[in-house]
Formats: C-alpha cells, sequence, structure tokens
C-alpha cells in the first residue's frame, strides 16, 4: 500500500473511507468519489459523463495508473472538469467489480485492473480499458487524450452514446445471469474433466496452459479426485508436479512462507509479487490432500510454512486475517524479496553461501533483471551430492541460512498491507486451517480458525443477524455477497469436523437458512451474487465459474451437500444438488471453469461416507481410529464425533439424527454409513484402518 503523495492538498472525499485502496487516493487532486448515491446525483443534476476506476491496493499497475496520471494535476484538472470520478475499491465491491468488468471485456475483449469504464448518469457504461499512460505509447492511447475525446464525443454525440450504453447494457445484463443448459452428473463427466486437464497440463514445468501461470488449486484437487477415482497415475503425477514445481518455484516464498499471485513468466519463476490471502487459503488445502496421497513430507513443510506466514503477517490481533500485501515496497516491485549475490556472501559467509546460492539459483548476474529470485531448480539430493554433503546436513544448513536471511530481511521496509477483513477470503481460510488441524494433529490451527469464526459472526453482522462484507477500522460495512456466505458455511462445516463443537454447525445452519431466502433465484435456478434487498445495479449477476476464487455457487453447492449430510437436512442436500445441477452444463462443457464445481460432483458421485466416532467408557482408543481417517486420503466423507457422557436427549439438535442411538459402549467404535446403510460398529483400530483401503 502506497503513501499519499502530497498530504499537504486538502483531501477529497475517499479520506471518510476505509477501504486502504481508497485512502491511497485520498489525497489526489482528482475530485474522487466513492461509490454511491452522490456521485449519481451529481452526474444526473450536471449531466456529466462518470469515469468510474476500480482497483485494488495490492495492484501494481494500479499504483502505476495513480502515480502517472491521478497525481497529476492537469489531467485531474481535465477529469474534474468534464467527468464526475468514481474510484471504488474491487475487494469491497466485487458486485459492481463483476458488472463493470463484464462490460470492459465486451469493449474490448480483455480485462484487468486498474479497470477505467465510462458511464452514463444513470451507470450505464459505453466505453472502457484499464491501464492508460498518461501519454500514448506502444500502440497504447494515452489517458490525456482518452479523456479529451470522450467529452468531445458527449458534448457532440450524446445520442449515439446512449445508444451504445444501451446495447452494451443488455449485454452486460445477459451475460451476467445466462441460461445454463444441464447435462447429467455422472463419472463421465469426472472422467473427461481429468482429460481435459491432462490435455492442458505442462508436462515440462507443471500447471496449466502458457505463462502468465496462475496456482489453478481447484484443479489441482480435482486431478487428485480423479486420480482416485480412476485409479489414474498420470492424473496423480500432473497433480503432484505442478505442486512441486510451484513450490519448488519463485512463485513461492522460501524464506517466508506463503505464495505469491501468479508467475509472470511458465516455469514459476518470476512472480507478481503481491501475496493474496485467498490463494494461500486456496492452495493449502491441495498440498494437505497432496500430502495424504502420498506421505511425502514436503507438502507438509510447505502447509506448515504457508500458515506460520499467514499467522505471522497475516493474523489481526482480533484473529482474522488481513486481505493481501503489495507486490512493490520503496516503489519498485519485488524490492523486498530479490537479492544479489554479495548480500547472501556478506550475510552467510563464503562457505554456506556457496552452499546456500548452488540450491537457490543465487549468481552474480542475477536470474530477474539483475536480482536474484530465490528458486530451487535441482533436487537437492542431486546439489547435495555436488557438494559433497549429505542431504541430512544439506538440509539443515540451508534451515540456518534461511532463518538468518530471513532475519535481514525482516530488517528491509516491507510491502504494503492491506488489513481489511473480508468474510469469503477469511471462510477460505477458515477451512483449510481446520483442514491442516486435522491432516497434521495440530490443534492450534484448528484454535486459530476458531478465533478469526468467532471475529466474523460476532463483528461482521448487522441487527438481522446478516452478515457484512468488509471490516476495517472498527467498522463492518457492506451487504454481504454470496460467496461470503458460502464460504462461510463451508469454513465452519470443515471447523466442526477439527473441533466437533456443534456451535460451529449451528452457526452454519443459521447461515445456510439466511443464503437460501436472501440469495436463491425463485426459479430455482442457483443462487444470485446478490441478496434480494441489495441497491439495484444495472444487472443482478449469478458467480458460476472459477476465477482465481472457486464461484459462489460451486461453494454454496459444496458447503450444502456436506452440512445437508452431517446434520440430516434433505433439504440442504436438495438446494446444494439443485444449485449444482444448473451448473452442470459449464462442467461439461468448460470443466477447466468449473474446478471447485467438480469437487462438489465428486462428493455427489460418492461413495460418500459418514464416520461417526464414538468414544467408549473403558477400552480403545478414538482418537487412534480418528488420526487413521484423517491421514489418508479419503475425499468424499462426512465426520462427526459424539460428545463424551452425553444421553441421546442431551445431544445437541444438529447432530440428532446422525448420533442418536449411537451411544457409547464398553469399547470405543466407529460408525460407517452410506446412503442411509449402516454397517456394524468397528471397535478394532487395525481392522478399521484396513476398511480405509
Amino acid at each position: 500500500m502506497t503513501a499519499p503523495h502530497d498530504s499537504t492538498r486538502e483531501p477529497n472525499r475517499l479520506a471518510g473511507e476505509t477501504s486502504p485502496y481508497l485512502l491511497q487516493h485520498a489525497y489526489n487532486p482528482v475530485d474522487w468519489y466513492p461509490w454511491g448515491d452522490e456521485a449519481f446525483e451529481r452526474a444526473r443534476a450536471e449531466n456529466r459523463p462518470i469515469f468510474l476506476s476500480i482497483g485494488y491496493s495490492a495492484c501494481h499497475w494500479c499504483h502505476v495508473m495513480e502515480r502517472e496520471s491521478f497525481e497529476n494535476e492537469e489531467i485531474a484538472e481535465l477529469m474534474n472538469r468534464s467527468f464526475v470520478n468514481i474510484k471504488v475499491d474491487r475487494e469491497e465491491r466485487p458486485d459492481v467489480d463483476q458488472i463493470y468488468m463484464t462490460a470492459v471485456q465486451l469493449l474490448t475483449r480483455q480485462g484487468g485492473w486498474p479497470m477505467s469504464v465510462f458511464l452514463t448518469p444513470d451507470g450505464r457504461p459505453f466505453f472502457g480499458g484499464t491501464y492508460w499512460p498518461p501519454e500514448g505509447r506502444m500502440g497504447i492511447p494515452g489517458f490525456r487524450d482518452v479523456l479529451t475525446r470522450i467529452s468531445q464525443f458527449w458534448d457532440s454525440k450524446k445520442e449515439d452514446v446512449f445508444r451504445s450504453a444501451e446495447s452494451v447494457t443488455e449485454a452486460v445484463s445477459r451475460l451476467s445471469a445466462p441460461e445454463m443448459t444441464h447435462s447429467s452428473l455422472t463419472d463421465e463427466t469426472m472422467r473427461n474433466a481429468m482429460q481435459e486437464l491432462l490435455a492442458a497440463a505442462d508436462r515440462q514445468y507443471g500447471g496449466f496452459g502458457d505463462a502468465p501461470k496462475f496456482p489453478h488449486p481447484m484443479d489441482v484437487r480435482v486431478l487428485l479426485r480423479c486420480a482416485r477415482r480412476f485409479d489414474s497415475d498420470e492424473a496423480r503425477e500432473v497433480a503432484c508436479f505442478t505442486l512441486d514445481k510451484m513450490a519448488d518455484g519463485g512463485i513461492y516464498d522460501h524464506l517466508g512462507g506463503g505464495f505469491h499471485r501468479y508467475s509472470t513468466d511458465a516455469r514459476w519463476l518470476v512472480p507478481h509479487f503481491e501475496k493474496m490471502l485467498y490463494d494461500n487459503a486456496l492452495l493449502v488445502p491441495a498440498y494437505l490432500e497432496a500430502f495424504q496421497m502420498t506421505g511425502q513430507g514436503r507438502y507438509r513443510t510447505t502447509v506448515v510454512e504457508t500458515l506460520a506466514y499467514i499467522a505471522r503477517e497475516m493474523t489481526s490481533s482480533d484473529g482474522a486475517f488481513f486481505s493481501t500485501q503489495d507486490a512493490d515496497s520503496e516503489g519498485e516491485e519485488g524490492k523486498f524479496f530479490v537479492w544479489s549475490a554479495q548480500e547472501i556472501v556478506d550475510i552467510l559467509g563464503e562457505e554456506d553461501a556457496e552452499i546456500f546460492s548452488a540450491c537457490y539459483d543465487v549468481t552474480r548476474h542475477g536470474n530477474w533483471e539483475g536480482h536474484n529470485i530465490l528458486n530451487r531448480p535441482r533436487p537437492l539430493d542431486e546439489v547435495a551430492d555436488e557438494l559433497a554433503l549429505t542431504p541430512a546436513d544439506l538440509t539443515a544448513r540451508l534451515e540456518t541460512s534461511r532463518q538468518k536471511l530471513f532475519e535481514v530481511r525482516s530488517q528491509r521496509i516491507a510491502p504494503g498491507r492491506d488489513d481489511k477483513i473480508l468474510v469469503a477470503w477469511n471462510g477460505m481460510m477458515i477451512a483449510a486451517l481446520a483442514q491442516a488441524a486435522r491432516v497434521l494433529d495440530q490443534p492450534q490451527y484448528a484454535q486459530a480458525a476458531t478465533a478469526a469464526a468467532e471475529f466474523i459472526l460476532n463483528a461482521m453482522r448487522d441487527d438481522q443477524g446478516r452478515l457484512l462484507h468488509s471490516y476495517k477500522d472498527g467498522r463492518a460495512r457492506f451487504n454481504a455477497y454470496l460467496d461470503d456466505y458460502a464460504c462461510l458455511i463451508d469454513g465452519l462445516v470443515e471447523l466442526y469436523q477439527a473441533t466437533f463443537d456443534a456451535r460451529h454447525l449451528d452457526a452454519a445452519l443459521e447461515l445456510a437458512e439466511r443464503l437460501r431466502d436472501d440469495f436463491a433465484d425463485p426459479d430455482g435456478q442457483a443462487f444470485f451474487y446478490t441478496p434480494h434487498h441489495h441497491e439495484q445495479l444495472i444487472a443482478r449477476s449469478k458467480d458460476t465459474q472459477d476465477s482465481a476464487t472457486p464461484s459462489g455457487n460451486a461453494v454454496a453447492a459444496t458447503a450444502l451437500l456436506k452440512l445437508g449430510r452431517l446434520c440430516g437436512r434433505t433439504d440442504l442436500q436438495d438446494l446444494g444438488y439443485q444449485t449444482l445441477q444448473h451448473l452442470s452444463g459449464l462442467i461439461s462443457e468448460h470443466p477447466r471453469a468449473g474446478g471447485q464445481a467438480l469437487i462438489a460432483l465428486d462428493f455427489v458421485l460418492g461413495p460418500t461416507r459418514e464416520y461417526v466416532f464414538v468414544p467408549g467408557t473403558g477400552s480403545g482408543d478414538v482418537d487412534a481410529m480418528l488420526a487413521a481417517l484423517e491421514h489418508r486420503f479419503v475425499p468424499n466423507k462426512v465426520v462427526a464425533r459424539r460428545p463424551d457422557n452425553t444421553s441421546d436427549d442431551a445431544l445437541p439438535e444438529s447432530l440428532r439424527p446422525l448420533l442418536t442411538g449411537r451411544g457409547p459402549g464398553e469399547t470405543a467404535a466407529v460408525y460407517v454409513c452410506e446412503q442411509g446403510a449402516c454397517q456394524l460398529p468397528i471397535t478394532d483400530a487395525e481392522a478399521f484402518e484396513k476398511s480405509l483401503g
């Protein structure tokens, strides 16, 4: 997050906002408005077009456009004279971002941030783009010229502007909630998805497609499920190869843990250096599942380091999780993270520097713009042989060197952090932490997830109990969106299965009913992105395709299916399945756009089992049996544990359908049920482990 460039100016209207991104622009000479009635009323009263600028605090090119244009007095004067100017944080208002991104993609066939859109006074888009330099260069028009031409066009050809705006708005409305075809949901749907992912896989560097390369954690998790479902070594190898290459690449922070946003090249070397909460929240389960499937300790290490980064740098004093960290520090992208060879020598000494540099690709000339991005292009065993060291000795020396470098790096000027708290992204991290607590036997992760969940449920709801989307500086604001509800419900379900505290299920059920009442399409066609009581925009969208984050409808389907199964709520299971059916055509025709929906489908196709663990009054170790389950890759399951010394009458209401009649005996037992049929309880830990395959 960059500081204001000239705080001696009078602040504009953004000074009263909570968004760090908007506050970055509070001292621009531009007469910015936040999104709201005041701006639109002025535009209508003065018959002016609106210039809408959308970005986010960790966006490198958003900072560039601010420095070049929004801090330019002459350009600002032109903006103020001819337009009503609105600045939006896409992370606070994803509903606005979705609609106008669709418009920009229609107008230019591309999109991204900063997003720049020109609107009529009633909010209809008629021209747009992304980053414009102040003056034209390399085929990109200059922002100054764009402003001048749009102003002239508005004054001289207003009827043409309104016709264009009407046409674009109609197209945006159609695309925001398109008619969806339905297809059969079968094993063949999963097999087709597996084949498409394998065809798109980069067998040399891992990942899917060409540069720039994004992590695609949902697609990796789909391949792991297909590997299990179809006994496909190829699917497993492609998934694990991708995870290996990312964890070895420069996209991973080898000193501080955690992943950067994406790689600008095909081999994961040069990242876009911002770090997003959601990327790390989504990658943790992928590495956990690879660890369950293979038992390889490197996946466990990646999870532990990533969650240490989240605890150290992305957790508020209230226990909730911050949103992003910038790519830039001191005005340069990546400066905080890169090294010179001489710095490594100065800190580690000649001998350890030679070892470290051999492992982490450090050279005198550098591997990126004269600097070194730490990455591991070769297996450590190979480097150990070359250096005449044992693998254990090499690992120990590298750990010491990394710690020394991390301590020095900690003294640098760090990238800015956007410390607002968003429900959806927190829900993803709650789920990730809960899964890590179960798989790695680390209860502190469940404690961290619980703290975040309690903060959101206590501090981020309105007087009617509805969720609010964003929290910053003691203020919770904005109606929550579909993905806020869906991700938090999913996180609470996972948190119950890590803690067996029924309060988490009770909260999830309350939110699920609110989700149904406020977001469901009355025609039974899944969920809208905004609630029924939300402000009316030029379109009302449905979030159906995965992007950097899973689609709200796909997460809703996943969460409702699991919650309904745990609580015996067939109405919630049916609602989840109906939502998945709405996405069926998408995942059949374009499976790479529906990874999260495919994860939900794998759960539906099963076999999906309910595991109920009942502690005994005498012998048997129920914890050992529970651990045996969690250490295996058994993705299609729900897990419950009967509270100790509790009669059927005293069971939590949410769990009575699953737990009633399964009282404790002398020996600890596991009840396994599938499709309404229950096996006899298993009381022998060895027999239970064998039953898992």
